[in-house]
């Protein structure tokens, strides 16, 4: 089992930034990537960024330029830097560990922090 805590969600004015951050622990897979998904109320969860053990990187369209991922192997811990805010960022978000061995995959999963962003 993995698990995951997520810190640094919060309140800001549009234009802000967060940082997000999330550590995992228990059992590492060698091969995984950890990233960040978002879910509004009423829609669907997205992946907004994740980033591979290797340091491979991908956003969604909507976050590029603005939100940067990045991770620390050493500390098996996955950080957002979110910046320039818009209202519609407002969502909860959740931490995604996901681990390949032997052909399969294992997905594991954050309680989810709330990031509000008033305009």
């Amino acid at each position: 089992q993995v698990q995951l805590v997520e810190s640094g969600g919060g309140l800001v004015q549009a234009g802000g930034s967060l940082r997000l951050s999330c550590a995992a622990s228990g059992i590492i897979f060698s091969i995984n990537a950890m990233g960040w998904y978002r879910q509004a109320p009423g829609m669907q969860r997205e992946l907004v960024a994740a980033i591979t053990s290797g340091g491979g990187a991908n956003y969604a369209d909507s976050v590029k330029g603005r939100f940067t991922i990045s991770r620390d192997n050493a500390k098996n811990t996955v950080y957002l830097q979110m910046n320039s805010l818009k209202p519609e960022d407002t969502a909860d978000y959740y931490c995604n560990y996901r681990g390949v061995r032997l052909g399969n995959q294992y997905d594991y999963w954050g309680q989810g922090t709330q990031v509000t962003v008033s305009s």
